[in-house]
Protein backbone atom coordinates (compact mmCIF):
# COMPACT_ATOMS: atom_id res chain seq x y z
CA UNK A 1 0.00 0.00 0.00
CA UNK A 2 0.97 3.37 -0.51
CA UNK A 3 2.12 5.67 2.45
CA UNK A 4 -0.17 8.25 2.89
CA UNK A 5 1.58 11.45 3.54
CA UNK A 6 -0.07 15.04 4.66
CA UNK A 7 1.42 18.43 3.64
CA UNK A 8 0.11 21.51 5.45
CA UNK A 9 0.52 25.09 3.49
CA UNK A 10 -0.43 28.11 4.52
CA UNK A 11 1.04 31.21 2.81
CA UNK A 12 3.31 31.86 -0.41
CA UNK A 13 6.04 31.72 2.20
CA UNK A 14 5.91 28.04 3.37
CA UNK A 15 4.67 26.89 -0.53
CA UNK A 16 8.01 28.27 -1.50
CA UNK A 17 10.20 25.92 0.88
CA UNK A 18 7.67 23.27 0.59
CA UNK A 19 7.43 23.52 -3.65
CA UNK A 20 10.61 20.75 -4.25
CA UNK A 21 9.35 18.44 -1.37
CA UNK A 22 5.95 18.33 -2.87
CA UNK A 23 7.09 17.88 -6.16
CA UNK A 24 9.45 14.61 -5.13
CA UNK A 25 6.75 13.34 -2.93
CA UNK A 26 4.03 13.68 -5.47
CA UNK A 27 6.17 11.60 -8.06
CA UNK A 28 6.88 9.06 -5.56
CA UNK A 29 5.46 5.83 -6.50
CA UNK A 30 4.79 4.67 -3.04
CA UNK A 31 3.27 7.85 -1.70
CA UNK A 32 -0.30 8.76 -1.45
CA UNK A 33 0.38 13.14 -1.03
CA UNK A 34 -2.74 14.92 0.39
CA UNK A 35 -2.24 18.50 0.21
CA UNK A 36 -3.75 20.50 2.51
CA UNK A 37 -4.13 24.03 2.20
CA UNK A 38 -5.48 27.15 4.88
CA UNK A 39 -4.82 30.37 6.00
CA UNK A 40 -3.77 33.30 3.44
CA UNK A 41 -3.65 31.00 0.26
CA UNK A 42 -7.16 31.69 0.58
CA UNK A 43 -7.44 35.54 1.41
CA UNK A 44 -7.93 37.19 -1.79
CA UNK A 45 -6.14 40.24 0.44
CA UNK A 46 -3.12 38.42 0.60
CA UNK A 47 -3.17 37.51 -3.14
CA UNK A 48 -5.42 34.46 -3.36
CA UNK A 49 -2.11 32.12 -3.93
CA UNK A 50 -3.96 28.71 -4.05
CA UNK A 51 -3.76 29.98 -7.69
CA UNK A 52 -0.65 29.17 -8.03
CA UNK A 53 -0.79 25.82 -6.40
CA UNK A 54 -3.40 24.82 -8.50
CA UNK A 55 -1.23 26.36 -11.95
CA UNK A 56 1.77 23.92 -10.85
CA UNK A 57 -0.58 20.81 -11.01
CA UNK A 58 -0.45 19.85 -7.36
CA UNK A 59 -3.63 18.28 -6.71
CA UNK A 60 -5.52 20.04 -3.29
CA UNK A 61 -7.02 17.20 -0.84
CA UNK A 62 -8.50 20.05 1.47
CA UNK A 63 -8.98 24.22 1.71
CA UNK A 64 -9.27 24.52 4.99
CA UNK A 65 -11.04 28.45 5.40
CA UNK A 66 -9.88 29.75 8.95
CA UNK A 67 -8.39 33.12 8.20
CA UNK A 68 -10.05 35.97 10.33
CA UNK A 69 -9.96 39.34 8.57
CA UNK A 70 -8.76 41.04 11.51
CA UNK A 71 -5.30 43.17 12.22
CA UNK A 72 -4.92 41.86 16.13
CA UNK A 73 -3.72 39.41 18.43
CA UNK A 74 -6.85 38.04 19.30
CA UNK A 75 -7.82 37.27 15.66
CA UNK A 76 -4.90 35.14 15.64
CA UNK A 77 -5.67 33.21 18.25
CA UNK A 78 -8.98 32.56 17.06
CA UNK A 79 -7.24 31.10 13.70
CA UNK A 80 -5.85 28.60 15.59
CA UNK A 81 -8.98 27.56 17.27
CA UNK A 82 -11.19 28.02 14.09
CA UNK A 83 -7.89 25.55 12.05
CA UNK A 84 -8.34 22.95 14.98
CA UNK A 85 -12.05 23.00 14.71
CA UNK A 86 -11.38 22.71 10.96
CA UNK A 87 -8.27 20.22 10.57
CA UNK A 88 -10.23 17.32 13.66
CA UNK A 89 -13.04 16.92 11.26
CA UNK A 90 -10.87 16.47 8.10
CA UNK A 91 -7.73 14.43 9.32
CA UNK A 92 -10.24 12.67 11.91
CA UNK A 93 -11.56 11.12 8.65
CA UNK A 94 -8.03 10.67 6.48
CA UNK A 95 -5.52 9.87 9.27
CA UNK A 96 -2.51 9.98 7.24
CA UNK A 97 0.55 7.90 8.14
CA UNK A 98 2.11 11.15 8.62
CA UNK A 99 1.76 15.27 8.79
CA UNK A 100 4.16 16.91 7.40
CA UNK A 101 4.74 20.49 8.80
CA UNK A 102 7.46 23.54 8.08
CA UNK A 103 9.07 26.41 9.96
CA UNK A 104 7.08 28.28 12.75
CA UNK A 105 3.82 29.90 11.56
CA UNK A 106 1.50 30.39 14.17
CA UNK A 107 -1.52 28.77 12.53
CA UNK A 108 0.40 25.09 12.69
CA UNK A 109 -0.27 24.82 16.30
CA UNK A 110 -3.68 23.58 14.64
CA UNK A 111 -2.56 20.60 12.49
CA UNK A 112 0.31 19.90 15.19
CA UNK A 113 -2.44 19.64 17.86
CA UNK A 114 -4.57 17.82 16.36
CA UNK A 115 -2.52 15.66 15.16
CA UNK A 116 -0.98 14.45 18.56
CA UNK A 117 -4.53 13.80 19.36
CA UNK A 118 -4.59 11.54 16.58
CA UNK A 119 -1.54 9.53 17.16
CA UNK A 120 -0.79 10.89 13.50
CA UNK A 121 3.54 11.36 13.49
CA UNK A 122 4.13 14.77 12.60
CA UNK A 123 7.49 15.39 10.69
CA UNK A 124 8.69 19.03 11.05
CA UNK A 125 10.94 21.02 8.55
CA UNK A 126 13.64 23.81 9.63
CA UNK A 127 13.51 23.23 13.51
CA UNK A 128 16.29 24.29 16.12
CA UNK A 129 16.48 27.71 14.45
CA UNK A 130 16.16 31.34 17.02
CA UNK A 131 14.18 34.03 16.25
CA UNK A 132 13.62 35.94 19.36
CA UNK A 133 12.03 39.24 17.99
CA UNK A 134 8.53 36.76 17.11
CA UNK A 135 6.33 34.30 18.96
CA UNK A 136 7.74 32.34 15.67
CA UNK A 137 10.29 31.07 17.88
CA UNK A 138 8.01 29.65 20.68
CA UNK A 139 5.97 28.17 18.02
CA UNK A 140 9.12 26.30 16.31
CA UNK A 141 10.16 25.33 19.23
CA UNK A 142 6.46 23.65 20.31
CA UNK A 143 6.26 22.38 17.31
CA UNK A 144 9.79 19.92 17.69
CA UNK A 145 8.14 18.85 20.63
CA UNK A 146 5.54 17.41 19.44
CA UNK A 147 7.16 16.09 16.27
CA UNK A 148 8.16 12.62 15.57
CA UNK A 149 10.96 13.34 12.92
CA UNK A 150 13.09 16.59 12.01
CA UNK A 151 14.77 18.05 9.16
CA UNK A 152 16.95 20.65 10.11
CA UNK A 153 18.76 23.56 7.90
CA UNK A 154 21.67 23.53 10.00
CA UNK A 155 24.47 21.58 11.98
CA UNK A 156 24.00 23.73 14.65
CA UNK A 157 20.07 23.31 14.29
CA UNK A 158 20.51 19.61 14.56
CA UNK A 159 22.43 20.31 17.54
CA UNK A 160 19.99 22.43 19.02
CA UNK A 161 17.20 19.84 18.78
CA UNK A 162 19.29 16.84 19.82
CA UNK A 163 20.12 19.30 23.20
CA UNK A 164 15.70 19.46 23.39
CA UNK A 165 16.23 15.82 24.33
CA UNK A 166 15.23 14.69 21.32
CA UNK A 167 16.74 10.58 19.75
CA UNK A 168 19.48 11.68 17.89
CA UNK A 169 18.00 8.84 15.09
CA UNK A 170 14.94 11.12 14.61
CA UNK A 171 17.20 14.65 13.59
CA UNK A 172 18.34 14.99 10.15
CA UNK A 173 20.41 17.53 8.56
CA UNK A 174 18.68 18.29 4.86
CA UNK A 175 19.30 22.04 4.89
CA UNK A 176 16.68 24.57 3.75
CA UNK A 177 14.43 22.94 1.09
CA UNK A 178 13.92 26.43 -0.28
CA UNK A 179 17.39 26.77 -1.59
CA UNK A 180 16.62 23.63 -3.76
CA UNK A 181 15.14 26.13 -6.54
CA UNK A 182 18.80 27.74 -7.10
CA UNK A 183 19.61 23.94 -8.22
CA UNK A 184 16.82 23.07 -9.68
CA UNK A 185 14.76 25.64 -11.13
CA UNK A 186 15.63 28.15 -14.29
CA UNK A 187 15.43 31.98 -12.76
CA UNK A 188 14.05 34.37 -14.87
CA UNK A 189 16.73 36.76 -16.72
CA UNK A 190 16.50 40.65 -15.98
CA UNK A 191 14.78 41.41 -19.50
CA UNK A 192 11.72 38.53 -17.80
CA UNK A 193 11.51 40.01 -14.98
CA UNK A 194 10.90 43.17 -15.81
CA UNK A 195 8.26 41.79 -18.28
CA UNK A 196 6.40 39.76 -15.51
CA UNK A 197 6.78 42.66 -12.87
CA UNK A 198 6.07 45.12 -15.56
CA UNK A 199 8.50 47.36 -13.78
CA UNK A 200 11.83 48.32 -15.09
CA UNK A 201 14.58 47.72 -12.82
CA UNK A 202 16.92 50.27 -11.97
CA UNK A 203 20.47 50.32 -10.31
CA UNK A 204 20.25 50.62 -7.77
CA UNK A 205 17.67 48.58 -6.24
CA UNK A 206 16.62 47.86 -2.58
CA UNK A 207 14.08 44.75 -1.87
CA UNK A 208 12.39 44.89 0.89
CA UNK A 209 10.31 42.15 2.94
CA UNK A 210 9.57 43.15 6.48
CA UNK A 211 6.96 42.08 9.11
CA UNK A 212 5.28 42.76 12.12
CA UNK A 213 7.54 41.99 15.27
CA UNK A 214 5.06 39.57 16.87
CA UNK A 215 6.55 39.57 19.73
CA UNK A 216 6.40 43.07 20.49
CA UNK A 217 2.17 44.44 22.31
CA UNK A 218 2.95 47.48 19.34
CA UNK A 219 3.79 44.85 16.73
CA UNK A 220 4.96 47.95 14.34
CA UNK A 221 6.89 49.90 17.06
CA UNK A 222 10.02 49.72 14.97
CA UNK A 223 8.35 51.25 11.30
CA UNK A 224 9.03 54.69 12.12
CA UNK A 225 12.78 54.10 11.60
CA UNK A 226 12.56 51.67 8.53
CA UNK A 227 10.31 54.44 6.94
CA UNK A 228 12.32 57.16 8.17
CA UNK A 229 15.52 55.59 6.36
CA UNK A 230 13.98 54.23 3.64
CA UNK A 231 12.76 57.77 2.47
CA UNK A 232 16.47 59.51 3.13
CA UNK A 233 17.27 57.13 -0.01
CA UNK A 234 17.29 57.76 -3.29
CA UNK A 235 16.87 54.04 -4.74
CA UNK A 236 14.25 52.50 -6.53
CA UNK A 237 12.75 50.27 -4.01
CA UNK A 238 10.47 46.88 -4.16
CA UNK A 239 8.72 46.13 -0.97
CA UNK A 240 7.28 42.34 -0.56
CA UNK A 241 3.75 42.20 1.33
CA UNK A 242 3.80 41.31 5.12
CA UNK A 243 2.71 37.90 6.14
CA UNK A 244 -1.12 38.08 7.52
CA UNK A 245 -0.09 38.66 11.41
CA UNK A 246 -0.89 41.16 13.66
CA UNK A 247 -0.55 44.51 12.64
CA UNK A 248 -0.17 43.49 9.09
CA UNK A 249 -3.44 45.47 7.85
CA UNK A 250 -1.63 48.78 9.15
CA UNK A 251 1.74 47.66 7.83
CA UNK A 252 0.22 47.74 4.32
CA UNK A 253 -1.54 51.02 4.87
CA UNK A 254 2.16 52.61 5.56
CA UNK A 255 3.57 51.00 2.74
CA UNK A 256 0.61 52.44 0.44
CA UNK A 257 0.97 55.46 1.63
CA UNK A 258 4.63 55.85 1.52
CA UNK A 259 4.42 54.87 -2.39
CA UNK A 260 2.45 57.50 -3.15
CA UNK A 261 5.18 59.94 -2.12
CA UNK A 262 7.49 57.82 -4.05
CA UNK A 263 7.53 56.85 -8.10
CA UNK A 264 10.04 54.71 -7.54
CA UNK A 265 8.82 52.22 -5.16
CA UNK A 266 6.96 48.98 -6.53
CA UNK A 267 4.50 46.67 -4.06
CA UNK A 268 3.94 43.22 -4.62
CA UNK A 269 1.27 41.52 -3.26
CA UNK A 270 2.84 38.15 -4.08
CA UNK A 271 5.89 37.34 -6.09
CA UNK A 272 6.06 33.06 -6.33
CA UNK A 273 8.92 31.41 -5.67
CA UNK A 274 11.18 31.58 -8.88
CA UNK A 275 10.41 35.48 -9.18
CA UNK A 276 11.35 36.14 -5.75
CA UNK A 277 14.76 34.18 -6.07
CA UNK A 278 15.33 35.80 -9.67
CA UNK A 279 14.97 39.17 -7.98
CA UNK A 280 17.53 38.01 -5.25
CA UNK A 281 20.26 37.92 -8.00
CA UNK A 282 19.06 41.57 -9.51
CA UNK A 283 18.98 43.60 -6.96
CA UNK A 284 21.50 45.06 -5.11
CA UNK A 285 20.57 44.81 -1.16
CA UNK A 286 17.62 43.29 0.76
CA UNK A 287 16.55 45.32 3.62
CA UNK A 288 13.98 44.23 6.41
CA UNK A 289 13.06 41.79 9.24
CA UNK A 290 12.59 38.37 7.08
CA UNK A 291 13.90 34.99 7.80
CA UNK A 292 14.41 34.97 3.91
CA UNK A 293 16.99 37.68 4.14
CA UNK A 294 18.70 35.30 6.72
CA UNK A 295 18.90 32.00 4.93
CA UNK A 296 18.49 32.86 0.89
CA UNK A 297 20.09 35.67 0.59
CA UNK A 298 23.77 34.17 1.16
CA UNK A 299 23.33 31.85 -2.12
CA UNK A 300 23.65 34.80 -4.45
CA UNK A 301 26.22 36.76 -1.29
CA UNK A 302 23.66 39.68 -1.28
CA UNK A 303 24.37 42.25 1.24
CA UNK A 304 21.47 42.12 3.66
CA UNK A 305 20.30 45.03 5.86
CA UNK A 306 18.65 42.90 9.01
CA UNK A 307 16.23 45.64 11.06
CA UNK A 308 15.47 45.27 14.49
CA UNK A 309 14.37 42.15 16.93
CA UNK A 310 12.85 39.52 14.87
CA UNK A 311 15.33 37.54 13.73
CA UNK A 312 17.65 38.30 16.84
CA UNK A 313 19.62 34.47 17.61
CA UNK A 314 19.73 33.82 13.74
CA UNK A 315 22.29 31.59 12.45
CA UNK A 316 24.03 34.64 10.00
CA UNK A 317 26.39 34.29 7.20
CA UNK A 318 28.89 37.18 6.44
CA UNK A 319 26.80 39.14 4.22
CA UNK A 320 24.20 40.05 7.02
CA UNK A 321 24.54 43.52 8.55
CA UNK A 322 22.62 43.96 11.54
CA UNK A 323 21.04 47.10 12.15
CA UNK A 324 19.48 48.56 15.39
CA UNK A 325 15.36 49.69 15.04
CA UNK A 326 16.91 53.81 14.56
CA UNK A 327 16.75 55.82 11.48
CA UNK A 328 20.55 56.45 10.96
CA UNK A 329 21.90 52.63 11.78
CA UNK A 330 19.57 51.46 9.24
CA UNK A 331 21.11 54.84 6.73
CA UNK A 332 24.53 53.28 8.10
CA UNK A 333 24.05 49.56 7.41
CA UNK A 334 22.64 50.55 3.56
CA UNK A 335 25.83 52.76 3.18
CA UNK A 336 28.00 49.49 4.22
CA UNK A 337 25.98 47.22 2.37
CA UNK A 338 26.69 48.84 -0.96
CA UNK A 339 29.71 49.71 -0.81
CA UNK A 340 32.52 47.77 -3.25
CA UNK A 341 34.85 46.92 -0.05
CA UNK A 342 31.70 44.79 1.44
CA UNK A 343 30.64 43.26 -1.78
CA UNK A 344 34.01 42.17 -2.91
CA UNK A 345 34.62 40.46 0.64
CA UNK A 346 31.16 38.38 0.27
CA UNK A 347 32.63 36.59 -2.94
CA UNK A 348 32.83 33.02 -2.77
CA UNK A 349 30.78 32.92 0.65
CA UNK A 350 28.71 29.40 1.13
CA UNK A 351 25.06 29.80 2.62
CA UNK A 352 25.15 27.63 6.22
CA UNK A 353 21.50 26.76 5.10
CA UNK A 354 22.21 23.84 2.64
CA UNK A 355 23.18 23.43 -0.54
CA UNK A 356 19.62 22.79 -2.58
CA UNK A 357 19.43 18.72 -2.10
CA UNK A 358 16.88 19.14 1.04
CA UNK A 359 14.05 17.57 -0.64
CA UNK A 360 15.89 14.25 -1.50
CA UNK A 361 16.62 13.83 2.09
CA UNK A 362 13.43 14.66 3.13
CA UNK A 363 11.74 12.58 1.04
CA UNK A 364 14.04 9.63 1.39
CA UNK A 365 13.21 9.81 5.41
CA UNK A 366 9.40 9.69 4.34
CA UNK A 367 9.58 7.13 2.62
CA UNK A 368 11.88 4.88 4.52
CA UNK A 369 10.76 5.73 8.38
CA UNK A 370 9.03 2.41 10.15
CA UNK A 371 5.65 3.66 10.67
CA UNK A 372 5.48 2.19 13.63
CA UNK A 373 4.74 2.43 17.53
CA UNK A 374 8.60 3.01 18.07
CA UNK A 375 8.06 5.93 16.25
CA UNK A 376 5.31 7.57 17.98
CA UNK A 377 6.48 6.66 21.31
CA UNK A 378 9.83 9.39 22.18
CA UNK A 379 12.12 8.28 24.59
CA UNK A 380 13.44 10.77 27.37
CA UNK A 381 17.70 10.48 26.52
CA UNK A 382 19.93 12.32 28.82
CA UNK A 383 17.59 12.93 31.78
CA UNK A 384 16.14 9.18 32.42
CA UNK A 385 17.31 7.08 30.16
CA UNK A 386 21.13 5.73 30.72
CA UNK A 387 21.66 4.20 27.67
CA UNK A 388 21.06 5.94 24.40
CA UNK A 389 17.58 5.39 22.65
CA UNK A 390 17.58 2.30 20.19
CA UNK A 391 16.94 2.96 16.95
CA UNK A 392 14.39 1.01 15.07
CA UNK A 393 15.82 -2.08 13.55
CA UNK A 394 14.78 -1.18 9.88
CA UNK A 395 16.14 2.42 10.06
CA UNK A 396 19.70 2.07 11.30
CA UNK A 397 21.24 4.15 9.33
CA UNK A 398 23.56 7.39 10.16
CA UNK A 399 23.06 10.66 10.17
CA UNK A 400 25.04 13.75 9.37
Amino acid sequence: MKRKIAVVTTSRADYSHLYWPLRDLSAHPQVDLKLIVMGAHLSAEFGHTVREIEKDGFPIAARIECLLSSDSDVGMAKTIGVATLSLAEYLGQMRPDILLLIADRYELLAPAAVALALRIPIAHIEGGEISEGAIDDAVRNALTKMSHIHFTSTIEARRRIIAMDEEEWRVHRAGAPSLDHLRRAKLHTREELESRLNVHLEKPAILVAYHPVTIARNTLEETDALFAALAAVPNQILFCYPNADAGSRELIERIRAFQASRKNLHLFVNLDAITYWSLLREVDVSLGNSSSGIMETPSFALPTVNVGLRQQGRERAQNIIDAAPETRAILEALRKAQGAEFRDALRGMSNPYGDGNASEKIVEVLTSVPLSQELLQKRHTAMSTPEPAPVPRSFRKSQS
